[in-house]
């Protein structure tokens, strides 16, 4: 048996979980997240608290979604209540963001200025020229999001410079050596 999914899930004030056949869905106040259960998974809720169920203890592949399941109810129910966020920074010489609507204009040494549209249940927002926050409820959509930022312009390995999340440390290399 998994000993994720054994863990009970506490569901805070002002989250509501309900569940239908092989659906959860968690509504908060930040939004709402749907999670389809797999095969001889159930959920039980008693007094704010969710159990995640494996009907079929035996096998490996029920183990495995037994733990999946509880962990995709776990960020789901944190979501809504908490929310998710990533900061990303911007390194190099002139390289920076501004704010347009809800999107962001980047100016990354390129030859044209490249527009990020915010998704659906994502927001962003420069902190500043060189900061920039993603933030949203579904912490796989706030993980996509920053990845497609950071793909936009990745760090190089001899300046380091580019797109990179806070705290990120980019390995150099050692550059040509002269004669």
């Amino acid at each position: 048996m998994s000993r994720i999914g054994k863990k009970p899930i506490v569901i805070p004030n002002g989250v509501n979980v309900n569940v239908a056949e092989n659906l959860v869905a968690v509504k908060g106040p930040l939004g709402e997240n749907k999670i389809e259960l797999l095969e001889n998974i159930t959920v039980d809720i008693n007094d704010n608290i969710i159990n995640v169920i494996n009907n079929k203890v035996e096998e490996k592949q029920a183990n495995a979604y037994h733990g999946l399941i509880r962990s995709l109810l776990a960020n789901a129910v944190e979501g809504v209540s908490k929310g998710y966020s990533r900061e990303l920074e911007i390194l190099g010489v002139g390289y920076r963001a501004a704010q347009q609507g809800t999107g962001i204009k980047f100016q990354l040494g390129y030859s044209h200025d490249i527009i990020f549209d915010a998704p659906e249940g994502i927001k962003l927002e420069v902190l500043e020229a060189t900061k920039l926050k993603v933030s949203g409820y579904d912490k796989q959509q706030v993980g996509q999001a920053s990845a497609n930022i950071r793909k936009l312009r990745p760090p190089e390995p001899y300046k380091g410079k580019g797109i990179r999340y806070k705290g990120e440390h980019v390995r150099k290399k050692a550059g040509k050596t002269g004669k």
